[in-house]
């Protein structure tokens, strides 16, 4: 899979560069571009063929807002996701209505900020590689719901079906792993493989063992119970 090209329009140009710097942490993604205002987003667009784009509501010229139905006419390809310290609810509703893919309220952290591109990339990657989609599939994207047998009652920040394959991951690695080598098969960083494997272990459902490499530093390796 080609690297996924990414615009970053903000005003700011100091929180345009922590962005770009959260960027650069996640793999497979690309920047392409960086814009201040609206005129330079969407001469962006045009000039670069992006997957991606990284949207601030306030700029000096235009709402972010009120560029995604000409957006969505002139780039009806392009992936949105806004970064923007507005909370208006006609803002979300606006990003909705336009088919944008997430919202994050500034100030975002690196931790969410790197899990909701890994969530994207995990999207894009299902997407592209089904010639045709089931009923499986749309539930994961639209958030549907699971089978009455399948439903628990989990914590924010962990998502069923994510948990689902990271217990896989475990199953078929019967001598364990570490939450590095978790994260790199379920297409995820580190941070949020890990929280996964915690939550498995507080669950019962899994156990870690401190286990010497070759330099003598000790590594957690997860393993499932079976």
């Amino acid at each position: 899979m080609e690297n996924i090209k990414v615009i970053i329009a903000e005003d700011d140009f100091r929180i345009a560069q922590i962005h770009e710097e959260y960027l650069r942490q996640v793999k497979g993604m690309e920047l392409v571009g960086k814009a201040l205002n609206a005129r330079e987003t969407l001469n962006l667009l045009s000039e670069y063929p992006a997957d991606l784009l990284l949207l601030d509501v306030y700029m000096p010229d235009r709402l972010g807002t009120d560029l995604l139905m000409e957006i969505r006419e002139k780039h009806r390809d392009i992936d949105i996701i806004l970064i923007t310290a507005a909370t208006d609810k006609e803002h979300l509703n606006k990003a909705l209505k336009f088919g944008v893919q997430h919202y994050l309220i500034k100030p975002v952290t690196m931790e969410t900020f790197v899990e909701t591109m890994e969530k994207y990339k995990q999207t894009k990657k299902l997407l592209d590689s089904l010639p045709e989609v089931n009923q499986e599939v749309v539930n994961r994207l639209f958030g549907g719901y699971e089978a009455k047998e399948d439903k628990q009652d989990l914590p924010a920040g962990i998502d069923y079906l994510t948990l689902k394959k990271v217990s896989k991951i475990l199953k078929e690695n019967p001598g364990g792993l570490p939450a590095d080598k978790v994260g790199e098969k379920m297409g995820a960083s580190r941070t949020t493989a890990r929280r996964y494997l915690e939550y498995l272990v507080s669950t019962n459902q899994a156990y870690v063992e401190q286990e010497y490499g070759v330099v003598g530093r000790p590594e957690r390796n997860y393993h499932i119970k079976e």
